[in-house]
């Protein structure tokens, strides 16, 4: 019979205050000098502080720093740039605005973003138009496909996708595939096994198996790259699953993507090989990944990756730059919003200086405590006078921003911490008026299916939503 009385027992009780409370001081110390955003230190702390159990898990799985590790070695990486490199040298002018300029020279600096002319740039706002243009691309490859997705999904979207890449790679065509881990969790193995046993090369991203599944978990690739024969380009929000065609029960679901053709596609094949070199440690340099190429348009893009290594946030910086250089405007549309202190700043700044400032949210979204969280912000927003829509018509999953006619950006990064810190990203800039007045008009389209919130009305909803908000906001850096 089991003693009860031990538990009792008040040296016993002792030994465990001293314990439990060693653990929680230590895992505190930990979170404080891994150096990381302040106000994601003090949310960590919190969690340990009111929920230590549960907060000791979590932040073993999901809270562990990766920043001071590398995707690749400097040697490696400056042998893959070496084609690009001389494609971009060899541009007799880069005509680039002189606003714009300090931009392109950040990213170049900070990400080796080579700035591209001649490309032709075409804008896909739903998902069958860009499933066909996706699948009429694949079926003209020639030499290789390079096809990286965040979800690749077993539905009949993607089982076409998949038995379209098969098919490829039994014609002779090279077809290398990687997927995310986590993204595709409920993805059975067959559907990948049936791609190797037609001769694709096929890699998860940061495969979480126990006993490694640690902080690993919270760093996720959610990029989504095409690139065929390096000549043709696919970048954007949009996923390889057939709800991004049929949309959600309650509406649409509303994207944006982009299909490149031109020089610029020479930045995706350096990502996409990049994160190859990190899932296969194979180094794939050849010429024939980056062939010369002609003009197709005339827009001028730099493709930029970020990722939770290295010293820099690259694509949340550049966007604090966009927004402080913007003269006129700033629009933009977003899933989620959950802004780092430096985003939210600058967008108050901008507004605040009479600049045209807007933001667009789903009003009804795919994760309801994300988008509690992310109504949190939305006060702020409108008394610093940043104009804030909720699109009505489905779910608003696009990634767009424009700005002052000229600048324009679309990619798989969301305006939240998350994307900002631990996500694997890409996104094109694309420095163009015909783009951006493009961008600008469908902004303006997308308006029309909008309710526009006013802070008076914003005050007036009810005690329980702003508990809720105000709670999750608190957590914001941690979902």
């Amino acid at each position: 019979m089991i003693d009860w009385g031990v538990f009792f027992d008040p040296a016993a009780r002792i030994i465990y205050n001293i314990i439990y409370f060693s653990v929680i001081i230590s895992m505190t110390i930990m979170v404080v000098l891994d150096n990381r955003n302040p106000v994601k230190t003090i949310a960590w702390i919190l969690v340990l502080v009111f929920v230590p159990i549960v907060g000791i898990v979590f932040y073993i799985f999901f809270g562990r720093s990766q920043r001071r590790e590398r995707i690749i070695n400097k040697k490696s990486f400056d042998s893959l740039l070496k084609k690009p490199r001389a494609e971009y040298l060899s541009q007799t002018t880069v005509k680039v605005n002189p606003e714009e300029e300090r931009l392109v020279q950040f990213f170049r600096n900070t990400n080796q973003a080579f700035p591209f002319e001649g490309n032709k740039i075409d804008i896909y706002t739903d998902g069958y138009g860009m499933l066909e243009s996706l699948i009429k691309a694949l079926g003209a490859a020639r030499e290789h496909i390079h096809f990286e997705y965040y979800i690749f999904e077993d539905d009949p979207v993607g089982r076409l996708v998949r038995d379209i890449l098969m098919d490829k790679a039994r014609s002779g065509v090279e077809v290398r595939v990687i997927y995310d881990d986590v993204g595709c969790w409920n993805v059975p193995n067959k559907f990948y096994d049936e791609m190797r046993g037609a001769g694709i090369e096929v890699r998860s991203f940061l495969k979480v198996r126990y006993p490694r599944f640690t902080s690993r978990v919270n760093y996720r690739n959610h990029r989504k790259i095409v690139v065929i024969d390096g000549e043709v380009g696919f970048v954007g929000g949009m996923n390889i699953a057939k709800r991004y065609i049929t949309g959600m029960p309650w509406g649409i679901w509303r994207d944006t993507h982009l299909k490149l053709h031109g020089k610029a596609v020479h930045g995706l094949q350096t990502a996409f090989l990049v994160d190859w070199y990190f899932v296969d440690r194979t180094l794939i340099t050849g010429s024939r990944y980056f062939p010369k190429l002609d003009t197709f348009g005339d827009a001028m893009a730099q493709i930029v990756t970020s990722e939770p290594i290295g010293m820099w946030r690259e694509i949340m910086q550049g966007l604090v730059m966009a927004i402080a250089k913007s003269k006129k405007y700033f629009y933009m549309q977003t899933p989620y919003f959950l802004p780092t202190e430096t985003i939210l700043m600058a967008m108050q700044t901008a507004a605040l200086a009479g600049l045209d400032i807007r933001l667009m949210l789903p009003l009804k979204a795919d994760n309801q405590i994300t988008h509690w969280a992310s109504c949190s912000y939305i006060g702020d927003m409108l008394r610093a006078g940043v104009k804030v829509y909720f699109y009505k018509k489905g779910f608003l999953h696009s990634k767009l921003m424009v700005s002052d006619d000229i600048l324009s950006t679309v990619g798989s990064t969301n305006l939240d911490f998350r994307s900002f810190d631990q996500n694997f990203e890409v996104n094109a800039f694309m420095y163009d008026r015909e783009t951006a007045l493009r961008m600008k008009e469908i902004f303006l389209t997308d308006q029309k299916e909008c309710t526009q919130i006013y802070l008076k009305h914003w005050k007036q909803r009810s005690w329980k939503n702003r508990v809720k908000e105000s709670v999750l906001k608190l957590l914001a850096p941690l979902l």
